[in-house]
């Protein structure tokens, strides 16, 4: 299993007339278990590119604004058939004192507002264009990895978004953190809602008349901004490709009006949920899918959640279809992996490539290498795995 002879890897087929249906067009329906083997990789394609992001960040996190806005960063791409357009930034609305910044000048990036947080790609191979039957746009979004992050991740309480057209119901909230991190433009920086709708909106008029697709991916804090993204990016041109999020590990961003609200802008999301993951369990209070759907079927749902929006700040509500993972079900991993295991990106791109269906063993020709999670993760690697990778030589670097 741990040989390279034997990997035998998820099919690079031609998605064709079908790519709509991988993209969301009917909730992936019939795709998720047991889980699409072309849906699998397309997954875990879009986790790399978050990867990327990440990798992009921690490879320079002190590069001031300025320097970033002159081009788009140099992004390593895990797929050379797309090029980045556009580097993206968020920027906090928390204030710090100035004297923090005198005390600890070295570690700007700790204490910066604006911060690069992702990317716009476009793909630009003409057989990969023909290969998934349209030309894609991806935003990729890492997660929290700034201080400021972290302190508007705690502003959990649940604020209102603004509506975009007079007969739009105001009810739709979202959280004030997130939306902070999203709406707000720092010194010579546009927002991240102003960056991405005016690249997206420039990228649609070049290809105009293409097929195309908008595909927005995070993980953690870039799956909650992912929602914020795909509801503005939606409707941001006059015949605005099909939009669709893959999200891992995130966690609730708003009430049922804003998932309603999503809804009805036929924005596709699928959330890649690790059962252990404690991330995908917060912020606020939760009003369960299952009560949801009784008091939808009952006729009652528009008077309760009404009642929930203004008497509860913290009623949230998930969005889109869900794929559930679980850490226990690989052989690699141990049963009671931490916290940052069970929220790690590799781990959740390791247990999707295994995954089958919810009533199925892990899949013993899964792609993903034991090095990657050794190198990440070794402490929650069982035993005889890290033996078995030692005996190896595997590269851990690599």
């Amino acid at each position: 299993m741990l040989s390279s002879n034997n990997i035998e890897y998820s099919p690079r087929n031609n998605l064709g007339s079908r790519w709509k249906e991988y993209h969301g067009s009917n909730d992936w329906l019939g795709l998720i278990d047991p889980l699409n083997e072309n849906l699998r990789r397309e997954l875990v394609r879009y986790g790399e590119f978050i990867q990327a992001a990440y990798h992009c960040f921690h490879s320079n996190p002190a590069t001031c604004v300025d320097e970033g806005m002159s081009g788009p960063r140099n992004v390593v791409l895990p797929d050379k058939s797309y090029k980045v357009t556009k580097s993206l930034f968020a920027t906090s609305s928390i204030g710090l004192p100035k004297w923090v910044d005198d005390v600890a000048p070295d570690l700007g990036w700790m204490t910066q507002r604006s911060s690069w947080i992702g990317y716009v790609a476009v793909c630009d191979d003409r057989s990969e264009i023909q290969r998934m039957g349209r030309r894609d746009i991806v935003i990729a979004l890492r997660g929290t990895a700034t201080c400021l992050e972290w302190g508007e991740n705690f502003h959990d309480l649940l604020v209102q978004i603004p509506a975009e057209t007079e007969t739009e119901s105001e009810s739709a909230k979202v959280e004030c953190g997130f939306l902070s991190l999203f709406r707000t433009s720092g010194v010579n920086i546009p927002s991240l809602a102003e960056s991405v709708v005016n690249e997206v909106q420039r990228l649609v008029e070049q290809f105009k008349g293409e097929p195309l697709s908008i595909t927005v991916t995070g993980h953690s804090l870039g799956a909650a901004l992912a929602l914020l993204v795909a509801d503005e990016v939606s409707t941001c041109a006059p015949d605005a490709p099909p939009v669709a999020v893959f999200s891992f590990g995130g966690p609730r961003v708003g009430n049922r009006s804003f998932a309603d609200r999503l809804n009805s802008k036929n924005v596709k999301v699928l959330r890649i949920v690790n059962n252990q993951d404690l991330i995908t369990r917060v912020p606020g209070m939760f009003v369960s899918e299952e009560l949801d759907k009784k008091l939808r079927e009952s006729g009652l749902v528009s008077g309760v959640l009404n009642v929930l929006d203004k008497s509860m700040p913290w009623a949230y509500a998930h969005v889109g279809t869900e794929l559930r993972v679980d850490t226990r079900m690989s052989p690699f991993l141990k049963p009671n992996a931490d916290v940052a295991c069970c929220h790690d990106l590799e781990a959740y791109l390791h247990l999707v490539d295994g995954y089958l269906a919810s009533n199925c063993p892990f899949r013993a020709n899964a792609k993903r290498s034991l090095a990657r999670l050794l190198n990440e993760q070794k402490s929650n690697i069982k035993r005889l795995y890290t033996s078995k990778g030692k005996g190896l030589s595997l590269n851990l670097e690599r």
